[in-house]
């Protein structure tokens, strides 16, 4: 009993390879919006900048907290306190001590944000950044990306074999782009603004809320494809 021969991965002129790239490109609504909060405190001595810093952030965290499921996530990273020294005389001394506590908010409710950043940033020692739009690492879009890339390389695979008369016959490796390279690659997130509040001065009355246009996130897929192929009519 005879067997036809199997297609080899590397091509030979009764079955011939062909690579390929497939890609995708969406555009898609944002999912989340982050935005970063720095508290700031102020005293002469540590105990008092600690007790003050110790009250904005409570202050902070509550008011993101009365947003309930609007908040996805809330996190609390660096904590410094610093003490500011003066050279006048023979020798150093502690003039002050400065405290801060930065913050992380997590929004899925974009209507919500624009208030909450706008309350934020209108307490006293308070810096907000942000917003940064995203999508979550399981969202459905860059799924739908993937499967986009391959769909594209399969049918860019037929019409290269269908110029020279062949069809596909196999399919010898599929692959991310970049998936045998050691090095990942990151792309960057867009960096937001910044909305600032300070000590006194302010005006009486809450600030209207900011109008925030969730910024569309682009999603890339890239795939390697290798198909074998009938031998082509020249």
């Amino acid at each position: 009993m005879t067997t036809s021969p199997q297609p080899t991965p590397y091509g030979t002129p009764e079955h011939p390879r062909v690579a390929v790239r497939g890609e995708a490109r969406l555009e898609v609504d944002p999912e989340i919006a982050r935005i970063g909060i720095t508290v700031n405190a102020r005293g002469t001595d540590r105990r008092g900048a600690l007790e003050d810093l110790a009250r904005r952030n409570s202050a902070v965290l509550d008011l993101v907290k009365s947003y309930g499921e609007a908040v996805e996530k809330l996190e609390t990273g660096a904590f410094v306190i610093t003490p500011q020294l003066t050279h006048k005389g023979r020798g150093e001394r502690i003039r002050a001590y400065h405290g801060r506590v930065h913050v992380t908010a997590t929004l899925t409710d974009f209507t919500a944000l624009g208030e909450l950043a706008t309350r934020l940033a209108d307490l006293e020692l308070t810096s907000v950044g942000g917003p940064w739009w995203a999508l979550r690492p399981d969202s459905p879009a860059h799924g739908e990306a993937r499967r986009q890339a391959v769909r594209e390389a399969v049918q860019r695979a037929r019409e290269y074999a269908g110029a020279l008369g062949a069809e596909l016959t196999a399919l010898v490796e599929l692959a991310d782009e970049g998936a045998e390279s050691a090095v990942p690659v990151v792309r960057p997130a867009a960096p937001g603004g910044t909305m600032r509040g300070f000590a006194g001065g302010a005006e009486s009355g809450e600030a209207p809320p900011l109008d925030l246009e969730p910024q569309r996130q682009t999603v890339h897929a890239h795939v390697n494809a290798r198909f074998t192929m009938s031998p082509p009519r020249l």
